[in-house]
């Protein structure tokens, strides 16, 4: 193929679509990424909330057992209370760990959502840069054909006669 002034103008509209090409491909996927991400916070959320709810039953069965220790025997019995506590703790996070649950499910759903998407909209991103760029190489092939005709005529023109 012959170098003429248009090959580099070619060439930088090749690599700008590549590039364009490999955009839309890299955003899907830090898509699917940050789709994924959301799913494990909220997955790591739970577990800190069970942790949280486990301390602070801790802290309030300590205050039960500081308050009996400070009281005459059998002056007040707090088993009723840590009962109570414990009930309603494992209420709070049974109730959390549902909601998260169904949280989580829906991220995922979406997730598999998302990736038939993408994986759909790959395939038409490729064929449609594919199909742009095997214009392109027909429009250069055509360009550079005519600059070599022009060149042939050119010089087969003797401008000194």
């Amino acid at each position: 193929m012959t170098q003429n002034p248009m090959t580099q103008i070619f060439d930088a509209q090749r690599t700008a679509v590549e590039q364009s090409q490999n955009l839309t491909h890299d955003a899907l996927e830090a898509q699917k990424t940050s789709i994924s991400a959301v799913a494990d916070v909220v997955q790591t959320s739970g577990a800190m909330f069970e942790s949280n709810a486990e301390l602070t039953k801790g802290a309030i069965h300590a205050y039960f057992d500081a308050m009996e220790a400070s009281l005459p025997e059998e002056a007040a019995d707090f088993d009723e209370a840590r009962e109570l506590v414990d009930e309603g703790f494992d209420a709070a996070t049974e109730a959390q760990s549902q909601s998260l649950e169904a949280v989580v499910e829906a991220i995922e759903e979406s997730e598999a959502a998302y990736d038939e998407f993408a994986g759909n909209y790959s395939e038409v991103v490729d064929s449609s840069f594919d199909a742009f760029l095997e214009a392109h190489e027909q429009v250069e092939q055509n360009v550079t054909a005519v600059a070599e005709n022009v060149e042939e005529a050119a010089d087969e023109f003797d401008v000194s006669a």
